[in-house]
């Protein structure tokens, strides 16, 4: 007797042949043939409820139709609290060193701001090139006016 968990070789196996077409039509087409009868006997109906049922064609009758309507009230939102808050900005003019040479106009010749607070907090701002109080340091694009945003 062998051993059947051995690593012996197996002998090589024939190739699966395919079911020869007879047979398959042995089974095939009666079973077609069932469900076709089966389907005719499933869908008739007999003789004198099928002659009546086409003989008399339905009438259509008035039917309730539901119709639901919403209505959504829109809301306008409500605004968020500002809060605003102030700052209180001391400005102080410094004047300018003593030339010795006595200007036109000395009402505003010598303002300085040193940041645009300082120029809006005393209503200065915006502030154009040539103007007292303009420099270069308060224009940030460079377009010609300072503190304008």
């Amino acid at each position: 007797m062998t051993n059947p968990y051995t690593t012996a070789p197996m002998p090589p196996q024939p190739p699966l042949r395919p079911a020869p077409k007879w047979a398959r039509k042995r089974y095939v087409l009666p079973a077609l043939a069932l469900a076709f009868f089966i389907g005719i006997g499933a869908g008739g109906a007999s003789g004198d409820d099928a002659k009546t049922t086409a003989a008399k064609p339905k009438s259509a009758s008035p039917r309730p139709t539901v119709t639901v309507t919403t209505t959504a009230e829109a809301r306008e939102p409500e605004p968020a609290p500002t809060v605003t808050a102030t700052k209180t900005v001391k400005v102080t003019a410094t004047p300018a060193p003593d030339t010795g040479t006595v200007a036109d106009d000395d009402s505003g010749a010598d303002v300085y701001y040193a940041n645009c607070s300082e120029a809006h907090a005393a209503g200065a701002a915006p502030v154009h090139r040539g103007e007292p109080g303009y420099a270069s340091h308060l224009d940030r694009d460079n377009d010609g006016v300072g503190c304008d945003s």
